[in-house]
């Protein structure tokens, strides 16, 4: 194992080739001893411990100061590593998993004694994910455990995409890192939740609303999806309660037509100032930082994250941002998005003041 410093996480950070059989085994055996393995997925990178060891479970929130009632996600290889974990096992996941596993879709089930209480932040459920990137599936079945991962990035700040992110955000408190490349979605999984009543929207990512409905039928969507929850409310999944993929700069989301959204920007912004929109948006006098097309959210959800962390490269300390349309993974984005925002946003269509620096 590597050393220790004296806040308990590893004194360097091991970087491993995921195209490495030998590489892979080694994380593999360094997750079955304990340590944290920072892995790829084909949404985001993980922050991975064992997921039945709770004080390996307990190190993920120390190396990410991750609040202890935000629960976390499970990582498995196959479908027959469902079963010990859960105490129900409904059609409608059995279908869900069949049409979207591996693949970024995660499902929240009742429990299992077998799951610590410290994954679920103490909930009845346990939330459960077949990742589709190679390196995951590999590590996944060389290591022989189900892996708690939630994204290997310090609480609150832009989720990973490249090791590098991770690196920056992490090192030295984890002790390895399976280096798989660029993730190809961008964005955390879509959580739905099959614990209770009927099923429920509760994060959207990679996987859909609309295709949710095709398999399901019918499918709820959390009010939580695009507002705050309310004070006392108990967070079901990872990414509903706290400010969560912010940058350092102030952002301001700005919703509406480009042109309504340039006459705005002329109106309260300065030349020092960042401006976060699309490829067809204005070359302006201001900083501007494209993430994709406004015809194509999965680029969208793909270069999001690297592109906030651009803006902290910067040193920016205010940014307005031309939101995406919430449909299809688009919703997906724009959920990250007032999130990092601490859902500050103005409809620029209709008159509205200028927003307060805080």
């Amino acid at each position: 194992m590597n050393p220790k410093n004296e806040g308990g996480a590893a004194a360097t950070t091991l970087r491993l080739t995921a195209a490495r059989p030998e590489d892979v085994a080694h994380a593999a055996a360094l997750l079955r001893a304990g340590e944290l393995v920072a892995m790829p997925t084909e949404t985001v990178y993980g922050l991975a411990a064992n997921a039945l060891d709770p004080h390996a479970v307990a190190s993920i929130f120390t190396a990410k100061r991750r609040p202890p009632d935000n629960p976390l996600i499970v990582h498995i290889a196959a479908p027959e590593d469902i079963a010990p974990l859960v105490a129900a096992y409904p059609p409608a996941a059995q279908k869900l998993a069949a049409a979207f596993w591996p693949g970024p879709l995660t499902v929240i089930l009742p429990k299992s004694a077998l799951v610590p209480d410290l994954v679920s932040a103490g909930l009845p459920t346990v939330a459960l994910r077949i990742p589709a990137h190679p390196a995951a599936r590999a590590l996944l079945r060389a290591a022989g455990v189900p892996l708690a991962a939630p994204s290997a990035n310090r609480s609150g700040s832009p989720s990973p995409t490249t090791a590098a992110h991770v690196l920056a955000d992490l090192d030295g408190r984890l002790s390895a890192i399976l280096d798989g490349g660029e993730c190809s979605v961008g964005v955390e999984s879509t959580v739905v939740t099959l614990a209770e009543g009927p099923p429920c929207l509760l994060r959207p990512g990679g996987i859909p609303p609309e295709a949710l409905r095709a398999v399901l039928g019918e499918l709820a969507v959390s009010p939580a999806v695009t507002h705050a929850l309310q004070a006392g409310e108990t967070a079901q999944s990872p990414g509903m309660k706290y400010k969560h993929y912010a940058p350092q700069a102030e952002l301001t989301l700005l919703t509406g037509s480009r042109e309504a959204f340039v006459t705005y920007l002329k109106a309260h912004a300065c030349a020092e100032d960042g401006v976060l929109c699309f490829d067809e948006d204005f070359d302006g006098l201001w900083r501007r930082f494209s993430y994709g097309s406004v015809d194509d959210p999965a680029a969208q959800a793909q270069q999001l994250f690297a592109r906030l962390r651009e803006l902290d490269a910067q040193g920016l300390t205010r940014v307005f941002c031309h939101t995406p349309r919430q449909e299809g993974v688009g919703l997906a984005v724009y959920n990250r998005l007032l999130r990092a925002a601490g859902f500050r946003e103005l409809a620029v269509d209709e008159a509205a003041p200028a927003p307060q620096k805080t």
